[in-house]
């Protein structure tokens, strides 16, 4: 019972710190933004303005932040696992640019409004890109038996940098409003989803948060090696194929609806991970919690400097001036080893 005992705590930890943060960041960022609201208000007073505000716009993109930055944490931790690189994010690795490039496709073509059975073109076309981007990678990443972290990295920035050529190249084919549009999709932003948006996000965060969940065990002991993986009796490429194939499901239907917003899925489990360790068991649920609570903090960090330069700027931008430090220290100490 003691054995037991001493392997739950971590995760309960684990938990209760995502869950912690969770609630403050949500609470914050209801309380607090460009307008001041008195929550007394929203609770005492059902027809007042800032009952109207909170939930009406608050609430709503607060909700974005949650199921998004959650997604964006736990794909972080699935990819730090299976290429056994704690770099690997799918902003850096490329994915993210993939499925940017398949929505940005997508909106050109004006298939905004269409749908196949009943699910939006846009987060499909986003998944295609993803999919097809994260393939890329793996490929060059699979012709090395260990592949190393500077090759996999390399190989997220050329695919980063052939998505990002082909969206400027897209750009250069619209009007100047549509490109200044797509410039600040591409930015990666959190605005009031609509509730259809909303739903659909949470779907297939859902879903492929679940895949990567239900796997989490196999994850661990891939994280050892293929062969010893193997010989514990995991089906490795089967493993590799649905990991791949749930994180591109995230990462597409957030990156169709916030555009591109990175480092949430290096900063997150990097953290968790120097706090309870490497369990993916433990990692990957607290992560979808803590992530969810770090991208509605960055947000609010967003809404609040509107006070002082009278414009807010994208989540995106903040995340990076946060994360890319931290990620070039990680570098860093990789690089010295």
């Amino acid at each position: 019972m003691k054995s037991s005992d001493h392997r739950t705590a971590p995760g309960a930890r684990a938990l209760l710190t995502g869950f912690g943060l969770l609630v403050i960041a949500v609470a914050a960022a209801v309380s607090f933004g460009a307008e001041s609201v008195s929550l007394a208000r929203v609770v005492s007073e059902p027809e007042s303005l800032d009952r109207t505000i909170v939930l009406s716009a608050r609430l709503p993109r607060v909700l974005l932040g949650v199921v998004s930055g959650g997604g964006l944490a736990a794909v972080g931790v699935a990819f730090q696992t299976l290429l056994r690189n704690p770099l690997a994010e799918p902003f850096i690795l490329g994915v993210s640019g993939g499925a940017a490039f398949g929505a940005t496709l997508a909106i050109l073509f004006g298939l905004t409004a269409l749908s196949v059975l009943g699910a939006s073109l846009i987060p499909l076309a986003a998944l295609a890109g993803g999919l097809t981007a994260t393939a890329m990678v793996y490929a060059v990443a699979r012709r090395s038996q260990a592949p190393s972290a500077t090759s996999i990295l390399l190989a997220g920035v050329v695919v980063n940098a052939i998505a990002s050529a082909a969206i400027t190249f897209l750009k250069t084919l619209v009007s100047a409003a549509k490109a200044q549009e797509l410039l600040f999709w591409l930015i990666g932003f959190l605005d009031v989803p609509s509730p259809t948006a909303l739903v659909s996000l949470a779907v297939y965060v859902g879903i492929g948060a679940t895949i990567l969940l239900v796997d989490a065990g196999r994850l661990n002991l891939l994280a050892l090696g293929d062969d010893p993986a193997r010989h514990l009796g995991v089906d490795v490429r089967a493993l590799e194929r649905r990991t791949f194939f749930a994180c591109s499901l995230v990462v597409g239907g957030i990156v169709s609806i916030t555009g591109l917003i990175g480092f949430i899925g290096l900063m997150v489990p990097h953290a968790l991970r120097r706090l309870f360790g490497p369990d993916v068991r433990v990692i990957l649920p607290a992560s979808l919690l803590a992530g969810g609570g770090t991208l509605v903090l960055c947000d609010l960090v967003s809404r609040v400097l509107f006070r002082f330069l009278h414009t807010e700027p994208p989540v995106g931008a903040v995340t990076a001036l946060i994360g890319g430090p931290l990620f070039l220290l990680l570098l860093g100490k990789r690089l010295q080893t």
